[in-house]
């Protein structure tokens, strides 16, 4: 089975990297998981400014994790349905937070007949520490950890 899984994944994290597990879970014992890393372009697009990490550090990161079978760098033009037809995915794991990418392959899955179904994997870690925005943050205010 293929599981695909998205994301930004700008200073990966431990949220990320259990995601990525429970993502390739959902196929079962011999899954594929191939990983989608957005592109700077589309941070950008989405987020008003650009990544720490540039987007050819950030998927070879993604790619070397143990548990990732392939990485590819998004589509400039965004086009989920290109990439439903050219991965074929049997599932399409989703984050908490990513209701917008749900919601159109879900759309997808109703217009074009692709045989793929959605699952949604909860949140990671520590409450204060898993997300990318939320570590930036912590990082600009200083710690707050003595060594």
């Amino acid at each position: 089975m293929k599981v695909l899984a998205s994301g930004v994944f700008d200073l990966l994290h431990y949220g990320h990297i259990r995601f990525l597990e429970e993502a390739k879970k959902l196929g079962g014992p011999n899954a594929k998981l191939i990983v989608i890393v957005a592109s700077d372009e589309t941070v950008i697009r989405g987020k008003g400014k650009p990544p720490i990490i540039p987007e050819d550090q950030r998927r070879a990161v993604v790619e070397s994790l143990k548990v990732v079978d392939e990485a590819i760098l998004g589509y400039k033009d965004q086009d989920l349905n290109k990439v439903m037809k050219t991965i074929k995915p049997d599932i399409v794991a989703v984050g908490h937070d990513q209701h917008d990418i749900e919601k159109e392959v879900n759309r997808l899955i109703v217009e074009k007949g692709y045989r793929t179904r959605v699952e949604r994997v909860g949140r990671f870690g520590p409450e204060d520490l898993n997300s990318s925005s939320k570590i930036k943050r912590k990082i600009a205010e200083g710690s707050g950890r003595r060594p």
